[in-house]
């Protein structure tokens, strides 16, 4: 579980259009949006609340990004691709455009 998450499973619910009370799935959900935030974050090489001091401060397009993650591991939960396949399309777009380039 990331230190500071900074989406929550409501919204992830929302995003996922599922109700309040279709709670059958809420640990498998929070898992995936638990590690969407995690790989973000380590591929951009900072954590988010770290960077942008709160989690409300953290740009929209990463927000977005968490929520796409985690939907689409919990739509495609059987292995359907190959290993070193890209990520869903669009997060690496996202995660590319926030990256610290500096060295």
């Amino acid at each position: 579980m990331p230190l500071e998450p900074v989406m929550s499973l409501p919204e992830l619910k929302a995003h996922l259009s599922l109700t309040v009370d279709q709670d059958e799935d809420d640990a498998l959900l929070q898992a995936k949006l638990d590690g969407a935030q995690t790989l973000i974050e380590r591929m951009l090489g900072f954590g988010l609340v770290t960077r942008f001091e709160t989690e409300d401060a953290v740009p929209a397009d990463l927000r977005e990004a968490i929520l796409q993650l985690a939907a689409w591991w919990y739509e495609n939960r059987e292995a359907v691709m190959e290993p070193g396949a890209p990520l869903p399309f669009g997060v690496a777009d996202i995660i590319d455009a926030n990256r610290d380039w500096t060295f």
